[in-house]
């Protein structure tokens, strides 16, 4: 049997995408967890961006960055998550892409120095949010991106939009519901057993002591 290690984090929403994947899959794996201010020799050498996730394949083979490790393991592992339909694919592929926008502007006001930076931040929060919006608005069927079917997509985004849940219980935005599809597809995934690495609420408390360790404005209200 082929083994897996994901090397991580504790509260990397980057490596939570690659181990919702192995659950979604039900393949067992082991983590690695590292310090992100300590990062060991050995890590620095298989991880040419000096990033998590890493995964480590039967000791011999190290994939790095998520959505790599992401697609290998859909390519290898049944079920498949990805759509069948190409055209479909594609447009799960290109809203994958997309993705490191959103998680920039919806999530990364969490670590503004300042109020000013803050709230500079906040303003730019309801783009991304509504762009998700307009996509599921033209979607039916489910609670997921694409129906019924739970997939790649939805995993990459099911640890941003807990993050988000989580800033908004620290400092109230009250963005999310404005978009009502947006606020039902965070709800799915929120209760999909996959999203949790950890308990929720000890997950939540972890993520708070990151942001409270960063002494960043919103480290006040952790």
């Amino acid at each position: 049997m082929t083994e897996y290690l994901l090397v991580s984090f504790k509260t990397c929403p980057w490596v939570q995408r690659a181990a919702i994947v192995l659950r979604e899959k039900g393949v067992p794996f082991a983590f690695r967890q590292i310090e992100r201010d300590n990062r060991p020799d050995w890590f620095v050498a298989i991880s040419p961006h000096r990033k998590v996730p890493v995964l480590r394949i039967d000791d011999r083979v190290s994939l790095f960055e998520s959505n790599a490790i992401c697609e290998y393991l859909d390519e290898t592992i049944a079920p498949r998550l990805h759509p069948s339909d190409p055209v479909e694919r594609a447009l799960n592929r290109a809203w994958m892409d997309y993705l490191p926008t959103f998680a920039a502007k919806v999530t990364g006001c969490a670590y503004a120095e300042s109020q000013e930076d803050f709230d500079r931040a906040l303003a730019f929060v309801d783009d991304p949010l509504g762009k998700l919006e307009q996509a599921l608005s033209q979607r039916s069927g489910g609670p997921y991106f694409n129906g019924t079917s739970y997939s790649l997509l939805d995993a990459s985004y099911a640890p941003f939009l807990q993050r988000y849940a989580f800033l908004d219980r620290v400092y109230p935005l009250g963005r999310l519901e404005h978009f009502p599809n947006l606020s039902a597809w965070s709800a799915a995934l929120l209760a999909r057993p996959s999203t949790h690495t950890y308990p929720p609420e000890e997950f939540e408390a972890m993520y708070r002591e990151t942001v409270r360790a960063r002494s960043v404005w919103l480290s006040q209200f952790c």
